[in-house]
């Protein structure tokens, strides 16, 4: 099931949706009687991925989900902000690694994950005697994702003795269960990207976890004003709407499945 999800998810993003219609309309153009047809699709794929690979559209798209939780401000080390005082574990979700020989745990990661679990260590430092949970599986024979999150953190100077790993948690519905059956009735700083909150939370609640949120990988930052160059287009922002509507369609799934 989880494998056929990713699949069926996967066709219905942006990039592989414009491409499909692309395709689809110069095969139909080739044929007289669905040549106008075929012009039409191919226009459509054409306006649906310049419309994606636009930055004002793409922020427009995940702004909303980002908006939904504030970020834990500036705090000094031992002095954590009012709202996660009373946490007494930090939740890293999964984002994402490589495994290229002699890179750092570090550069491994991809960037959400770097920035979850950078984000994961901030609130450590103000919360000394809170443990650290880091979640995500890995291909057989190498190291999970959890073991690099890990090693990320102690290299960033969290003590090994601090870090629990979770590697058979495949999606965030299962870490939901996965984190709710390890860390029973504790507070918890609940840390993944500013996008991925919104759902990460629904399933959370739902799961009976005592969280926090927050949300770290804010791609969407918000502008005082709109600058000209937000007019253009780019794969970043192909990228950043791929996130945004693999999120919305995500939410819409929950609330389906009367999970939200």
């Amino acid at each position: 099931m989880f494998w056929l999800k990713k699949f069926v998810s996967s066709l219905i993003m942006p990039l592989p949706v414009s491409l499909a219609l692309l395709v689809l309309g110069l095969v139909l153009s080739l044929i007289p009687r669905r040549a106008a047809l075929g012009r039409r699709l191919t226009v459509g794929g054409a306006v649906l991925l310049l419309l994606f690979s636009n930055r004002f559209v793409s922020a427009c798209l995940l702004r909303p989900l980002e908006a939904r939780y504030p970020p834990v401000p500036e705090m000094a080390a031992g002095i954590p902000a009012p709202r996660i005082a009373g946490c007494r574990v930090v939740a890293v979700l999964g984002g994402g690694n490589s495994d290229v020989p002699g890179l750092s745990a570090t550069s491994q990661l991809s960037t959400s994950a770097l920035a979850r679990v950078v984000e994961a260590v901030r609130i450590l430092r103000s919360l000394p005697d809170a443990r650290l949970i880091v979640s995500g599986p890995g291909q057989p024979g190498r190291p999970s994702h959890a073991a690099v999150l890990a090693a990320a953190a102690e290299s960033l100077g969290i003590s090994p003795s601090r870090i629990t790993q979770i590697d058979d948690a495949l999606d965030t519905e299962d870490e939901s269960f996965a984190f709710a059956k390890l860390i029973g009735g504790r507070r918890t700083a609940l840390v993944t990207s500013a996008w991925h909150m919104p759902r990460a939370a629904r399933l959370f609640r739902k799961a009976g976890v005592d969280f926090v949120p927050c949300p770290a990988d804010f791609v969407a930052r918000d502008e005082a004003t709109l600058h000209w160059a937000e007019i253009g287009c780019d794969i970043e922002s192909l990228e950043r709407s791929t996130r945004a509507v693999h999120e919305w369609i995500g939410l819409l799934w929950l609330r389906l499945r009367g999970k939200a």
